[in-house]
C-alpha cells in the first residue's frame, strides 16, 4: 500500500489567460505566439519574480502563478495590468486570484484552491482581476486599490457559492477611499453581449462571428461606468 503523505500548503493562486487568443492565432498565429511569448518572459515573469511568486506552468495562452502572500498576489496582477494596458499592443488578460490549500506534486499545485483561481479567471472581464473573499479579506485593506463587491457567484464544478470582487484597475484619486470595497452611487449597468450568429454556408467562417463577439466584448470592458459579462458566462 502507497502511504506517501500528500503534501498541501496555503498559497495564493493566480490563474491568467488571454481574451481572444483563438482568434488571435488564425488571424497570424506567428505573430499570436510571438506576442504572447513577449507577455510571459517580458511582464509576466519578471513581476512575479519581483513579487516572490513563481509561475508554476503555462498553458499556451494561459499561466499559472503560485504567492505565499496574497497581498504579493494582488500587487503583481495589478501591476502586469497596468502593464499591459500601457503597452497598447491588443493584448489583454483576464485574471482570477484565490487564496486556499493546495496540493503539492513536485513543481506543479493542484486542487480547490487552483479551481477556483480558474474559474474567476473564466468569469472575469477582459482587462480586470476578480478574487474571492479570502484574498479580500487578507489584502483589501493593504494594497493601494479599489475593491467592488460583486455578490457571491456559481462557479463551474465548484460545489458552493464564492463571494467575489473585481479589483479597480487604477489607484484611486488623492481623497477618496483607495482599500475596502468601493462604493458607488448606483450599481453599474451589466451587458452581455450574445454569440453573433455565423450566415455564411461556410462553417470555416465561424471564427469570424466569434472574433467579432469578443472584439465587442474586450471594447465595452475599458468603459468603467458598466460591467461586462465574461464570454465565458455569456456563451453557456
Amino acid at each position: 500500500m502507497d502511504d506517501k503523505r500528500v503534501m498541501r500548503r496555503l498559497a495564493a493562486i493566480v490563474a491568467a489567460d488571454v481574451v481572444g487568443y483563438s482568434r488571435l492565432v488564425r488571424e497570424n498565429e506567428g505573430n499570436a505566439l510571438a506576442a504572447v511569448r513577449m507577455l510571459r518572459t517580458g511582464v509576466v515573469e519578471p513581476v512575479v519574480s519581483s513579487h516572490g511568486g513563481r509561475v508554476v506552468k503555462t498553458t499556451g495562452d494561459g499561466f499559472l502563478i503560485e504567492f505565499a502572500s496574497a497581498v504579493d498576489a494582488v500587487e503583481a496582477s495589478m501591476e502586469i495590468q497596468r502593464s499591459l494596458a500601457a503597452a497598447h499592443d491588443g493584448l489583454a488578460l483576464r485574471m482570477g486570484i484565490n487564496l486556499g490549500d493546495v496540493v503539492v506534486d513536485g513543481d506543479d499545485v493542484f486542487g480547490d484552491g487552483v479551481n477556483i483561481a480558474a474559474r474567476l479567471e473564466a468569469i472575469a472581464e477582459p482587462g480586470s482581476v476578480y478574487v474571492s473573499s479570502g484574498i479580500y479579506e487578507q489584502a483589501g485593506d493593504k494594497v493601494d486599490a479599489s475593491f467592488e463587491d460583486i455578490g457571491p457567484q456559481i462557479l463551474k464544478n465548484i460545489d458552493r457559492p464564492v463571494r467575489v470582487y473585481a479589483i479597480g484597475g487604477a489607484p484611486a484619486a488623492p481623497g477618496r477611499e483607495t482599500a475596502g470595497v468601493r462604493e458607488r452611487a448606483g450599481r453599474r449597468p451589466v451587458i452581455a453581449v450574445l454569440l453573433f450568429t455565423n450566415m455564411s454556408p461556410d462553417a470555416d467562417d465561424e471564427y469570424f462571428s466569434d472574433g467579432l463577439t469578443e472584439d465587442i466584448i474586450t471594447e465595452l470592458a475599458r468603459f468603467r461606468d458598466c460591467r461586462v459579462t465574461a464570454r465565458n458566462s455569456t456563451f453557456q
